[in-house]
């Protein structure tokens, strides 16, 4: 299968820190693919560096096949959707205004059109299409998620990134946010690169799940591999916490 997303070799430092540490691995087309690891392991690191937020000190990343060094970050970013843990919403802007912001920008969506491709998206997250004209102080928190990733997907991306996007919400938001978001993932096929603290949600989620620690790849397998065979002790322990939170 065809990789949507490359790091070869990629080393990233921040002063004396290094995040990421001759970093190698593959994402594949139309993939989901979970990234946990403690704080500070480079989880998020990698997630900037595919859409161009960061630049690596060494190596290469490329995102269907062109180096992003390489690439118009602008057209490149509008192929990709992120969507991230505190959403991000434009407070003096409506939920329809908020999910139209990239496509109008860019010319993609007129102003007339604004409406008609809202509804179907907010449709698809759950929500009700009569909430986009309201304003996000208006919304509950699972509700501004949803229109967080209505907006990440509005200009139809090949890649979403998810950086914690569940991580500010209720338990059972949580758990419904997680099933729609794999449900969506089947319908659409496109490439997610979903970053998280909980190893029950990247098990769950995960066509394939990344575990790392200090910069490094730990494990990049199937959640049942993983499971049944995890190949450093920082992966077991994980795996110990996930068994005691379930009994």
């Amino acid at each position: 299968m065809e990789a949507a997303i490359r790091f070869e070799n990629v080393t990233v430092r921040y002063g004396d820190h290094t995040a990421l540490d001759d970093f190698t691995i593959s994402i594949r087309e139309g993939e989901f693919l979970t990234i946990i690891g403690r704080s500070g392991c480079g989880k998020t690191t990698a997630l900037r560096l595919i859409n161009g937020l960061l630049t690596p000190d060494e190596g290469h990343v490329y995102v269907r096949g062109t180096d992003v060094a390489d690439s118009d970050l602008i057209r490149l970013r509008r192929s990709i959707g992120y969507a991230i843990q505190d959403v991000g919403l434009f407070p003096h802007m409506t939920v329809k205004e908020n999910v139209a912001y990239v496509p109008s920008l860019s010319g993609m969506w007129n102003k007339a059109e604004k409406e008609e491709k809202v509804r179907p998206l907010l449709e698809m997250v759950g929500l009700d299409p009569e909430l986009m004209k309201r304003y996000p102080d208006e919304l509950s928190g699972g509700q501004k998620q949803r229109v967080g990733i209505a907006r990440a997907l509005a200009a139809g991306p090949e890649i979403l990134l998810m950086d914690e996007p569940f991580g500010a919400v209720d338990e059972i938001t949580r758990r419904s946010l997680q099933t729609e978001i794999k449900q969506l993932q089947n319908r659409l096929h496109i490439t997610i690169v979903f970053v998280t603290h909980d190893i029950h949600e990247a098990m769950m989620l995960g066509d394939r799940m990344l575990v790392m620690d200090a910069g490094h790849v730990l494990q990049l397998d199937e959640p049942e591999t993983v499971r049944k065979n995890p190949a450093a002790p920082f992966v077991r322990e994980l795996l110990r916490k996930e068994s005691e939170e379930e009994g």
